[in-house]
């Protein structure tokens, strides 16, 4: 009687890891180059990619999504704003070692330092006090530079909408610096 042969078999995934693979994964290339092209000041485009998977992955467990592409760049857009927010919102990261001057800081240039990070201060509060939606186009047009055209787009509305809503936008900043004395800085502009 000839010896019967254990055959082992892969692990056959299982549907939710195809979906992920197939749905989501899938995207990853076109996933990171959005990113680095409409968020380039996000330098941990790795981390907002794993987030989104991760609650892409989740939203799919707790209920069906219609389109898995669309969802999983909403939550990765979402992600990158926040990051870009919590910049703007706490510029405390220094890319200078001040204990590593060896030049003392004191006469006109330290006032004016001094001066212009108060001013960036100011700027940030004043960004944060806007809706959402005008914050977002002001910071992706006066600060990513992105052509309004690409704005319109990323938010679904007309050219005319990014710009009344910018314009609406660096109007309050503008009132709420000068109400602050500060004239002559960039929503001035």
């Amino acid at each position: 009687m000839p010896r019967a042969r254990l055959v082992v078999m892969p692990p056959q995934p299982t549907d939710q890891a195809r979906w992920f693979s197939d749905e989501v994964h899938a995207h990853d290339g076109q996933l990171r180059a959005y990113l680095r092209g409409t968020y380039p000041s996000v330098r941990d485009i790795d981390d907002v990619v794993q987030e989104s998977y991760l609650r892409t992955w989740k939203a799919k467990l707790a209920h069906p999504i219609e389109s898995t592409k669309s969802f999983l760049f909403q939550v990765a857009r979402n992600l990158a704003i926040d990051v870009v927010r919590r910049k703007l919102a706490a510029p405390t990261e220094s890319l200078v070692d001040s204990d590593a001057l060896s030049v003392l800081e004191d006469g006109a240039d330290f006032v004016a330092n001094l001066s212009r990070q108060e001013k960036i201060e100011l700027l940030t509060a004043a960004l944060t006090m806007l809706p959402e939606r005008t914050r977002e186009i002001v910071f992706l047009r006066k600060f990513q530079s992105m052509p309004q055209r690409q704005v319109a787009a990323q938010f679904g509305i007309s050219e005319r909408t990014v710009e009344t809503q910018l314009a609406k936008g660096m109007k309050r900043c503008a009132d709420f610096l000068r109400k602050r004395g500060v004239h002559g800085f960039y929503c001035d502009e």
